[in-house]
């Protein structure tokens, strides 16, 4: 067993003589726990080479939480993952349908464990005023009519970057499927994620939490290797993050600083990824 301090919130107990009842929540605490390394996989889900503004502008316009992102690449990843890399822990990674990842040998290997992807989800029918709806989210919400040219050929080149890059055999999942398929092999029970953004895809695409959470997994986080899909009200003070990880506290699993995490899980032995 891993013995580590945890990062939890206290959802109780409403004070209702206060003007705001949920302000007597005990709110943020740590804590003392243990995970077992046979039974724990950490996670890096969507971590990408998006280029740069000069190539897609636009696409950078509509996601100013690129830069975020590489800036956790340089400073948290590479220290992150050659500890767990160096304890024994399995290191998985989440990816999206683009392509770029398929000539891994990790990637070869989950589709092998995982088989034939199950059916697809039943579908409504589409009319022309569906589609128009859909138009009128794309050019209006996101990502704008006037971005969608280059965040369309920022996609056609997304890939890896070299911090986060898969090593040797590491599992590479698309979706929940395979990444299924990977935990049952390694025999985990618990994910901690770390990776891109916490608010959004690490909750709801393929292989996220709620998928992940529905299949019986303990879902966890690392604070400092997140990040959020922030808006105009919430950019400033970071709030989407922190109402991210509060969502994961309260949800689906605990928070771990990456610091003190790092120092739980050192003194494990090297495997061969």
């Amino acid at each position: 067993m891993i013995s580590l301090r945890t990062q939890y919130y206290q959802q109780f107990d409403a004070d209702f003589s206060l003007d705001v009842p949920a302000e007597g929540y005990g709110g943020w605490k740590t804590g003392e726990i243990e995970i077992d390394p046979k039974r724990t996989a950490v996670l890096v889900m969507h971590a990408w080479d998006c280029g740069t503004p000069e190539q897609y502008p636009g696409w950078f316009r509509a996601c100013a939480e690129i830069p975020r992102t590489y800036q956790i690449c340089r400073e948290v990843f590479p220290d992150l993952l050659a500890a767990v890399r160096a304890s024994g822990l399995p290191l998985f990674h989440v990816v999206a349908e683009a392509g770029y990842f398929k000539d891994y040998p990790g990637y070869k290997r989950a589709v092998a464990l995982a088989g034939p992807p199950p059916a697809p989800l039943p579908s409504c029918e589409r009319d022309p005023v569906y589609d128009k709806l859909h138009q009128f989210r794309g050019d209006n919400v996101f990502v704008g009519k006037h971005n969608q040219d280059d965040t369309n050929r920022g996609w056609a080149k997304v890939g890896f970057p070299k911090e986060a890059e898969p090593k040797g055999n590491e599992g590479i999942a698309k979706d929940a499927h395979q990444l299924f398929a990977l935990c049952q092999e390694a025999g985990v029970n618990h994910l901690i994620y770390a990776g891109f953004n916490i608010d959004w895809c690490l909750l709801m695409s393929t292989g996220g939490m709620i998928d992940m959470s529905r299949r019986g997994f303990i879902c966890s986080a690392l604070r400092e290797a997140v990040t959020a899909v922030e808006n105009k009200e919430t950019a400033r003070q970071r709030l989407g993050r922190e109402i991210g990880l509060w969502r994961v506290a309260v949800g689906f699993g605990f928070v771990f600083g990456v610091e003190e995490f790092k120092r739980a899980i050192r003194g494990r032995p090297q495997h061969a990824p």
